[in-house]
């Protein structure tokens, strides 16, 4: 099948976790480790859909991710995948029935040995099949299918959408609890105004796509600066820097604590938010700003040591 791009070694005889993995947060990553306890030592394979499918069907009110595809096979294969498949979401593989999924993917193509999905799956044309059809089909065909529960925290159920909500409303510590990791922005540092090298705090500004990726709320945060194989904690601003006078777009910059000198232009990053310090304030003038990001730094710096 053409629409299946394999991520790592092909691999027979598997059990199969489905999802979208979005995030590969708790309830994705109990998936995968349930898969693994089934699979008699046989492999798991991680099935992932791009694009998502609801940027297929309505993209004006498709969600933004969480994680880019290359990273959500890295996280998957982490977890405990021994390969991903990213099958394509196109016209034609979402008008395929449910059997047709069952037998075409799963039997013909993968030739499973058992399946395992969360207790909200739904799969084939217009989402009829469900995961008690899934455990029918593989009475039929012979292989084991099993639901996980969904897992909570704090009460409530844990999802990309609850996690997505939190990055948006800045709770990235409530979102690194539910993914067990930093919240991440991928991009590539491009030139902004270069105010922040003027006054001492030269930042890199992350060039990203903001339809696709989720970009927690404006404020100041505490996180880290990854590019290309250096890591450094660092000092986050989102926002519109209102303190001066004009108009801009919403930026993404992070200011790599006690580094000077660095050439990070057109290089790839990545941003991992830890804590949220602040929200974003306009201040009367340039040397209470400076104060405020001295004190936004040192205690970035003291979080950021543990």
């Amino acid at each position: 099948m053409n629409r299946m791009q394999w991520r790592g070694q092909q691999i027979v005889g598997a059990t199969v976790a489905i999802g979208i993995f979005d995030g590969v947060h708790l309830g994705h990553q109990a998936i995968i480790a349930r898969a693994n306890e089934v699979s008699n030592g046989r492999g798991v394979i991680a099935l992932t859909f791009d694009p998502h499918p609801m940027q297929f069907f309505a993209p004006d009110k498709a969600p933004t991710m969480l994680i880019s595809v290359e990273r959500r096979v890295e996280l998957l294969r982490s977890y405990g995948a021994d390969a991903v498949i990213v099958c394509e979401f196109d016209r034609e593989f979402a008008a395929m029935s449910p059997d047709d999924f069952v037998s075409d993917v799963l039997i013909n193509y993968l030739k499973i040995s058992g399946v395992v999905v969360g207790e909200n799956f739904s799969y084939g044309h217009k989402a009829a099949g469900r995961v008690a059809d899934l455990i029918v089909a593989g009475e039929k065909y012979g292989f084991g299918a099993q639901e996980v529960a969904l897992q909570a925290d704090a009460g409530d159920v844990v999802s990309s959408t609850r996690i997505r909500k939190a990055i948006i409303e800045g709770s990235v510590e409530a979102a690194s609890q539910l993914l067990t990791r930093p919240h991440r922005l991928e991009g590539i540092v491009i030139h902004g105004e270069k105010r922040g090298r003027e006054i001492g705090y030269p930042t890199a500004n992350l060039g990203y796509s903001a339809s696709t990726n989720t970009v927690p709320g404006d404020g100041v945060y505490a996180g880290w600066l990854e590019v290309e194989s250096h890591r450094w904690p660092a000092a986050i601003s989102i926002g519109t820097n209102p303190t001066f006078e004009g108009e801009r777009s919403r930026q993404v910059e992070a200011y790599a604590l006690d580094q000077k000198g660095l050439d990070l232009y057109d290089k790839g990053a990545k941003i991992d938010f830890g804590w949220r310090l602040r929200d974003t304030l306009k201040f009367d003038g340039l040397e209470p700003l400076l104060d405020q990001m001295k004190i936004d730094c040192d205690q970035a710096r003291k979080l950021t040591q543990n």
